[in-house]
């Protein structure tokens, strides 16, 4: 019986106010040997997704068979890409975008091929909260990061 891989996104604040990497590892881990999670989609505006980001660096070296892509709302320039490297996907489509609402688009993009998304959100308003509660809507799988 073949077990269906999925994938999982993220979504929180630009700054994160106390350390939540711990937390991260262990919300990530669970879902690669628990829930069979294999591709994992993460922005990149700041400091929630670049600790993702990292911390999904570090697991690689444990989990090989996992899959990490930074999804980019611009079009990358020479500064993102010597910072990821070959980790960017750039959704077609989001060129067309205005950039007031690539983030927006690149993140519905990110709902529509997720079925779980880890979210760390604690404030109420922002673009964090409003896609957790979009996550929720497309009856993704939500798991905060408290």
């Amino acid at each position: 019986m073949d077990i269906k891989e999925k994938t999982c996104c993220f979504f929180g604040h630009r700054e994160v106010t106390h350390n939540i990497k711990d937390k991260l590892i262990a919300i990530i881990e669970k879902l690669i040997t628990e829930d069979n999670v294999t591709e994992f989609y993460v922005g990149h505006q700041g400091q929630f997704d670049w600790m993702v980001y990292s911390v999904l660096k570090e697991l690689k070296a444990k989990y090989p068979q996992i899959r990490f892509t930074v999804v980019l709302a611009y079009m990358p320039d020479e500064y993102i890409r010597e910072l990821y490297g070959e980790d960017t996907l750039f959704p077609d489509g989001l060129e067309n975008v205005p950039k007031k609402f690539a983030i927006s688009k690149r993140n519905d993009w990110m709902i529509q091929q997720s079925e779980i998304a880890v979210c760390y959100v604690h404030k109420i308003t922002g673009g964090a909260a409003k896609f957790r509660e979009k996550a929720e809507k497309k009856v993704l799988k939500v798991i905060d990061v408290q």
